[in-house]
């Protein structure tokens, strides 16, 4: 074995050199690359066009800050997938019309984010949205089955077909909107984004089977670091319910496609622990609003999410940001363990994962001519959680 082999293997890679890595290499590159350059185009755009979210009671920003980053971060991810399905065609025929489902999915719910962003739609329209979304996935194949779950009963299939359906979209609607709700600091979402992507990206590499699941991880996570070096506090750009729903919708998705499984079957056990920090987030604040006394818990907004916690006790967006990439970070790498993967592999994530997220924060910081401390406190206006109620 040469040396460039012997370094690859223990991370899982068995050829450095050929085309699957390289095009999954490629398809980050494209994503990464795209978004960061095509950002400030749109943006000079969208100001001259009024996309954009208007000071309120609600919201720090003190002029007009552009919400139309979604469609970079959408435009970044398309391109690379086309780009990567160019080099290297999904064969399997059921799998690529499974990702074409997600595709399909997820551009319908970045049309339906974007006009809410600009003109405002009910949470009863976007709810049915998201589930005729969820339902795309259910009829292709993309279910999660209820019998697979491990340590709960099996049921009998006319039990678990309906249970698992009502699972599924549950799955997808639910993390659609969770991750909508932690849009509320700068680089919240783009950086907790960029984590969950990229480690189950690293989880789903080591499956030779998974190939399709890679490419969209990659072409994911490299638009959520180009998008991340806009929307780093200060941010020019923030992404707005389109961008939020891409990474929400898309990850769920992923996970149904086979990117994780365990040996007795799939499960959700592993996406729910890389994808604690929205899951909890959710949960808490709904569990807390019905414990006020609140009927309609997301359609009464309030400061009682984590990033709004977390921003009050260090008053500072940087730092806040950071905090809670760590703990998506620290979230992912324990659900790698949990998958069996190997401990170099685990280490060479989080270190990438790391050292990627530093290089947009201090390009960010070189650009502003500030140093680079996660110490200095909001220097622009911060938006807070886009558009409440969500459904």
């Amino acid at each position: 074995m040469d040396p460039l082999h012997a370094l690859f293997a223990p991370l899982g890679i068995a050829d450095p050199l050929g085309r699957g890595f390289l095009s999954v290499v490629l398809t980050f590159i494209t994503a990464w690359v795209f978004t960061w350059l095509f950002i400030p185009r749109l943006r000079a755009f969208a100001v001259q066009a009024g996309w954009a979210d208007m000071p309120n009671a609600r919201r720090l920003n003190t002029e007009p800050l552009p919400n139309a980053g979604g469609l970079a971060i959408y435009a970044g991810f398309l391109l690379s997938v086309v780009v990567a399905w160019a080099l290297r065609p999904i064969v399997i025929e059921i799998v690529n019309i499974q990702v074409l489902a997600i595709l399909l999915g997820a551009s319908l719910l970045v049309l339906v984010g974007f006009i809410d962003d600009q003109f405002g739609l009910s949470p009863a329209f976007r709810l049915l949205v998201q589930t005729l979304a969820a339902v795309l996935l259910v009829v292709n194949g993309l279910k999660v089955d209820f019998n697979a779950i491990p340590f709960l009963p099996v049921l009998p299939e006319a039990v678990n077909g309906p249970l698992s359906t009502l699972l599924t979209i549950v799955w997808i609607v639910g993390l659609t909107n969770a991750v909508n709700l932690m849009d509320g600091v700068d680089g919240v979402v783009g950086g907790v984004g960029f984590v969950v992507s990229a480690v189950l990206l690293a989880t789903a590499a080591q499956f030779p089977d998974r190939a399709a699941a890679v490419i969209l991880l990659a072409g994911l996570s490299g638009a959520a670091l180009g998008y991340l070096r806009h929307n780093f506090n200060p941010s020019r750009i923030i992404m707005g319910d389109a961008g939020a729903y891409l990474f929400g919708y898309t990850l769920a998705a992923v996970s149904l496609l086979g990117t994780l499984k365990f040996s007795a079957g799939a499960s959700l056990l592993v996406p729910l622990i890389v994808l604690a920090l929205p899951v909890l987030d959710t949960t808490q604040v709904v569990i807390g609003r019905l414990a006020r006394g609140i009927r309609n818990p997301l359609g009464h907004p309030d400061k009682t999410h984590i990033h709004h916690r977390v921003l009050a006790r260090t008053a500072s967006a940087r730092r806040t940001a950071v905090i809670l990439w760590g703990v998506a970070l620290l979230c992912g790498m324990t659900g790698m363990a949990l998958q069996g993967v190997h401990g170099p592999v685990i280490a060479a994530t989080g270190i990438g994962v790391a050292l990627c997220l530093w290089f947009v924060a201090y390009r960010r910081m070189r650009a502003l001519n500030v140093a680079p401390t996660p110490d200095d406190a909001p220097s622009s206006p911060l938006p807070t959680e886009s558009k409440e109620p969500h459904p």
